[in-house]
């Protein structure tokens, strides 16, 4: 039976980010995944983890929605919504309590049932000019 790489994208963002599931990220990532993200290219699950811990720490209520996903064989790219509030300092500048709302696109590549490259285009910046903005 063929893989289902839409479902298994989806169940990697839902799982990783609103379950903040470790279990899932060591289940769908390998030692060598990699990803593209803004910050530069994260490697394996524990760099990963800890890419997500510093947003999560930011943002502890985050929460991503699936606008949209497309999927052409084992690559799936996905357009997403992240809705919360900055209450954490780890941007690197204290929480400035504010809501956000920002968009991105994933574009995602799977071997069998592991995910192993991924690309993030998000714009990382104006996030950060926005919650550092004056009031």
């Amino acid at each position: 039976m063929a893989t289902d790489y839409r479902a298994l994208a989806t169940r990697w963002f839902d799982d990783t980010w609103n379950r903040r599931s470790d279990a899932a990220i060591d289940e769908l990532l390998t030692p060598d995944s990699i990803g593209h993200m803004e910050g530069g290219d994260v490697r394996g699950r524990e760099e990963f983890k800890a890419v997500r811990a510093a947003l999560l720490g930011a943002i502890p209520d985050l929460r991503l929605v699936i606008e949209d996903a497309i999927a052409d064989g084992n690559q799936v790219a996905v357009r997403w919504r992240v809705t919360g509030t900055h209450l954490g300092d780890h941007f690197g500048f204290p929480a400035s309590r504010r809501a956000t709302n920002f968009r991105g696109i994933t574009w995602l590549r799977f071997e069998g049932d592991k995910l192993v490259e991924g690309w993030d285009g998000w714009n990382h910046g104006a996030l950060i000019q926005g919650l550092q903005a004056p009031p």
